[in-house]
């Protein structure tokens, strides 16, 4: 618990989540004690589809650190002259929510958080459990010793290190449970290995092609960890965990043909999930446009295509990449259109693979 108690500005928001079934009681009253808006500096911004938004003026400020929106708290790693880039952020309060009700925390658990940034989340978990039982680790020194100093102003004293959060805490012994504020491209063993038998690691994945989708994970003896996906989550990837530059795609090749598939249809987790385990290495990205959703997919070997109403694809490069994506759609609707939640992970020190509704139909790579 933490040492003051201040009152809380943003009942509204606290009360609109607990309306929505996102809060059960007990979470509400750990975010009614820990005001969002004391974790969050004067400087921030506004995430928009493509690029930053400085947030100006008081006004503002609150408005959005009172909504249900991430609030960006730095750029370009702190570099002041980078292009502008997210790189740290107060995660939206629903998303925090969820991730905190999948932890399903006790009295007495001891709980790991990767990735501190603002210091907000390390003080709810600090609420609910007490200090002592609270580790949080931080990459990036700035970041640190400002939440450090927002922790201690708002009564809270959990233990915090800066450091990279993929290797072990040096000491620490096995903790409940774990939970990821960055995006990870796999679960490192080294953070299955920090969690007891029994205990819970909750983490968004960002793979190639899909951005971002939560899992929870239940550890197993033998570093082994098992579970399912439980819906989309977009977060910041751990710096060691980001994507690599994009494809180098000849755009000379290039050649038109009927869409046949709806490139909105890629968007759906549950494809994603099943497409991304079948096609490993092929990349996804997409924008919102007037005429609806384009589609951009490549590969290493300078396959590509293109696609944005559903009526013509450009494809580019070897093969005919728009055509496995097609069968793929084809494989996914003959297994029953599964939602994202009957994916699962299972996670071991030498592989972790994707599965359909039972960790024992793991869903293998198609064949070139």
């Amino acid at each position: 618990m933490s040492a003051t108690r201040q009152n809380p500005t943003h009942p509204g928001l606290v009360q609109e989540l607990t309306e929505r079934g996102v809060l059960s009681p007990r979470w509400q009253q750990v975010f009614d004690a820990v005001p969002r808006e004391q974790f969050i500096p004067s400087k921030i911004w506004r995430q928009l589809p493509d690029r930053c938004e400085p947030v100006v003026g008081t006004d503002e400020w609150l408005a959005l650190v009172n909504s249900d929106e991430p609030v960006v708290i730095q750029l370009d790693d702190g570099a002041g002259d980078g292009p502008g880039i997210a790189t740290s952020s107060n995660s939206q309060p629903s998303m925090v929510a969820r991730m905190l009700g999948l932890l399903q925390l006790e009295d007495g658990h001891r709980v790991l958080e990767i990735g501190t940034a603002s210091g907000h989340v390390a003080a709810l978990l600090s609420e609910r459990l007490g200090d002592e039982r609270v580790h949080s680790i931080e990459i990036d020194p700035a970041l640190a010793r400002r939440a450090a100093d927002a922790l201690a102003s708002a009564g809270y004293h959990p233990h915090l290190r800066c450091g990279d959060g993929e290797q072990p805490w040096p000491g620490m012994e096995p903790v409940d449970r774990l939970i990821s504020t960055c995006a990870l491209r796999h679960v490192p063993p080294t953070l299955v290995r920090q969690v007891r038998p029994d205990g819970i690691i909750v983490a968004p994945l960002a793979r190639d092609f899909w951005s971002g989708a939560l899992v929870e994970l239940h550890v197993q003896a033998k570093g082994t960890a098992v579970g399912r996906f439980r819906g989309g989550a977009s977060y910041m990837p751990m710096r060691s965990h980001r994507m690599a530059d994009r494809h180098d795609v000849d755009t000379a090749t290039g050649r038109i043909r009927s869409a046949g598939l709806g490139p909105a249809r890629l968007l759906d987790l549950g494809f994603a999930l099943y497409a991304g385990a079948r096609l490993p290495g092929v990349r996804l990205t997409h924008a919102d446009t007037p005429a609806g959703a384009q589609v951009w997919v490549s590969r290493e070997d300078g396959a590509a295509a293109t696609a944005a109403t559903g009526v013509e694809v450009w494809q580019y490069g070897p093969g005919f990449l728009w055509e496995e994506i097609e069968q793929t759609w084809v494989e996914y609707v003959a297994l029953g259109h599964p939602e994202a939640d009957q994916f699962g992970l299972t996670v071991t020190d030498q592989d972790q693979h994707v599965w359909l509704r039972t960790p024992h139909a793991v869903i293998e790579p198609a064949r070139p």
